[in-house]
């Protein structure tokens, strides 16, 4: 298991400096043929997602050719989020306007979903909408691996990793969720994993054919379920992961990682079903308990967190009569 692992992190682990050449990396990607494309799922980002668009188009769409679509898919903000993406040059959609006839679900991972049937690429990438310090690197780092390997179909942003630079040491582990609850989950039942040193990292590159065979929790489990099912299906050696060295974003609160957890067990849980890997267990409940205190008095919040999935894309007939595809 060591040996797998550390030969992994030696063939399969990047740092974005590798790919600074991005006329390079549009020649590959030209010779193979490929169609890019860049989604910005959002919900009340107005603040960044202008910075994030400007950058990222006049650097990566208009001085080198490397993205060939550049979309915004939104879940109903009630801020100037789409205005503002519009007025800088994205294509905007609203996730709800997306595949009408199945229906709208609030979350992130409905955008990520409905995003592979808008988008025409090849490879999809996705990059969160709240990264202060973007840099066209959250883009070429994760893309370059599949560009350039053939074998690799979903590459992952990391950020804190134990390396020396010019600029000092930088601390290593990702999030406090992945540190708390993922990583001793992934100690526990899937150990080659635990080689994923940000798996929750909102920004990842994937291969269209994975994309569209795979179910999507529209909530909190949606990476940890993309993951566990790319891992069953592809094997550890379908992964990447690139070394992006820092990403400044707003931090959430204790109580909202809590409600994180919680949709990500629910979806950790259910894959150790579906995969036969336990059973007996009792039904899940769906209401999530926290307390908060006032004085002498405490009070309990309750939260319904239902992790509800859709299904792989290529089942939905308006895909399938989309893309051409009869089987």
């Amino acid at each position: 298991m060591s040996s797998k692992i550390d030969q992994w992190l030696e063939t399969n682990t990047f740092h974005h400096g590798e790919f600074w050449d991005i006329l390079k990396l549009v020649q590959e990607k030209e010779k193979k043929g490929l169609k890019i494309s860049l989604c910005i799922p959002t919900l009340n980002e107005e603040k960044t997602i202008g910075k994030e668009i400007v950058i990222l188009k006049s650097e990566l769409m208009e001085r080198y050719p490397l993205i060939d679509e550049f979309a915004v898919i939104d879940s109903g903000s009630e801020d100037k989020t789409l205005e503002v993406a519009a007025s800088f040059g994205a294509d905007t959609y609203l996730a709800a306007d997306i595949l009408p006839e199945v229906g709208d679900k609030r979350g992130k991972g409905e955008n990520l979903w409905k995003a592979i049937y808008q988008l025409d690429g090849d490879i999809i990438i996705y990059v969160d909408a709240d990264i202060k310090n973007i840099h066209p690197r959250f883009v070429t780092g994760i893309v370059a691996p599949l560009i350039n390997n053939d074998t690799i179909k979903y590459c992952k942003a990391f950020y804190d990793r134990p390396m020396a630079y010019s600029s000092g040491i930088r601390s290593s582990g990702g999030g406090r969720v992945t540190e708390i609850l993922i990583r001793p989950l992934f100690s526990l039942f899937f150990p080659e994993l635990t080689s994923l040193i940000q798996p929750l990292s909102g920004e990842f590159a994937v291969r269209r054919e994975v994309l569209e065979r795979i179910p999507f929790p529209i909530g909190y489990g949606v990476e940890t379920a993309h993951i566990l099912d790319v891992y069953r299906e592809w094997g550890l050696e379908a992964f990447g992961q690139c070394d992006l060295d820092q990403r400044i974003h707003r931090n959430q609160s204790t109580n909202a990682l809590g409600k994180m957890s919680f949709g990500i067990l629910q979806t950790f849980i259910n894959r150790l079903k579906s995969y036969g890997m336990v059973d007996k267990l009792p039904e899940m409940a769906t209401i999530y308990r926290q307390f908060q205190a006032e004085g002498n008095r405490y009070e309990q919040l309750t939260r319904e967190i239902v992790e509800y999935e859709r299904p792989p894309m290529v089942t939905i007939p308006a895909y399938r009569e989309k893309y051409g595809i009869k089987e």
